[in-house]
């Protein structure tokens, strides 16, 4: 098994179906189907069970998919919503591939760790001791910046998804409270990985210091915002920059409380990682450049979100 098939997993072959596509050629259900159901983003994800416990069920098959979250087992009713959710997200206008794009572009980190070599296998636990000459982990500005990114692209997947106002910040939150599953572990990975893990447990207030000293210049230079920079709202990059700091701050009390309520801290996350990776608690800064560049938390459970919410719409409008 090859360095790529380690971190990300094998990917599954899938026969496209006779439907419409996406600019990419593709079908939600081809997404869906190639994602891994072994590596480090697993493993990791795996790790914040003790959040959600059972929640998150790593469904790497859109059939799966369309199964559980219809409670159905009807081969013709599968069938007619399986189409009716390739129809939807094949439509552009209904934002679901915008909410999937966003999720993908979030999550493109350099992989460092490309020429590197493994003994491990899968399931075993990862040396992060063998991994830190082929690491570098980023300064306080740029990890807050890669972090409100990742929040800016979940409240653009769900303004987009849900036909709202890009600065819908209020419904946002309030729809937080009623995250669950994949959605709910990859909101606990944004703050644990993303958080708590690189800027320590005055991350919120660390991050919107951080976001308040920043120029329209700075957010312009970091890689992740170029990626996405088209999806966010605003003409001209203070505008943006706007964005980026309002949403943050309506987030900040939520993330506050995941933290209160879930007991979080930084020995607790690393301690639970550590279960899949070795020296995860003594190496903390390197502990979140290796997650950085080693996962695609966001993308994963991205793409659950996006088939689980079209599968759900599917099922109102058949």
């Amino acid at each position: 098994m090859g360095l790529f098939d380690f971190l990300f997993g094998s990917k599954k072959p899938v026969e496209d179906p006779q439907i419409k596509r996406d600019e990419e050629g593709r079908t939600i259900a081809n997404y869906v189907d190639e994602l891994p159901g072994s590596g480090i983003t697993v493993l990791a994800l795996k790790s914040l069970d003790f959040v959600a416990p059972g929640q998150w069920d790593n469904i790497t098959n859109f059939d799966s998919m369309v199964k559980k979250v219809t409670g159905e087992e009807d081969p013709d009713f599968l069938s007619e919503i399986r189409t009716k959710a390739l129809e939807l997200y094949a439509d552009p206008a209904q934002g679901y591939q915008t909410g999937l794009n966003v999720y993908q572009l979030v999550d493109k980190a350099d992989k460092a760790l490309g020429t590197a070599a493994l003994a491990s296998k899968v399931g075993e636990k990862v040396k992060l001791l063998s991994f830190l000459d082929k690491l570098t982990p980023k300064a306080d500005t740029t990890q807050t910046i890669d972090l409100s990114m990742k929040l800016v692209c979940e409240i653009i997947a769900f303004t987009k998804v849900n036909g709202i106002p890009g600065d819908s910040f209020g419904d946002f939150v309030k729809a937080l409270a009623e995250y669950e599953g994949e959605a709910k572990i990859r909101m606990a990975g944004l703050i644990a990985f993303d958080g708590l893990v690189p800027l320590g447990p005055d991350f919120v207030e660390k991050a919107r210091n951080g976001l308040g000293n920043l120029s329209p210049d700075q957010l312009a230079e970091n890689t992740t915002f170029k990626r996405i920079e088209r999806f966010v709202p605003g003409n001209v990059l203070g505008d943006k920059l706007d964005f980026v700091q309002n949403g943050f701050d309506s987030v900040s009390g939520w993330m506050s409380g995941f933290v209160s309520d879930n007991d979080l801290s930084v020995g607790k996350v690393t301690g639970k990682i550590g279960d899949y990776i070795e020296g995860a608690d003594g190496k903390l800064d390197y502990l979140g450049a290796f997650l950085d560049v080693s996962t695609n938390y966001f993308e994963h459970t991205g793409t659950q979100s996006m088939a689980s919410r079209l599968i759900d719409r599917a099922v109102n409008e058949v």
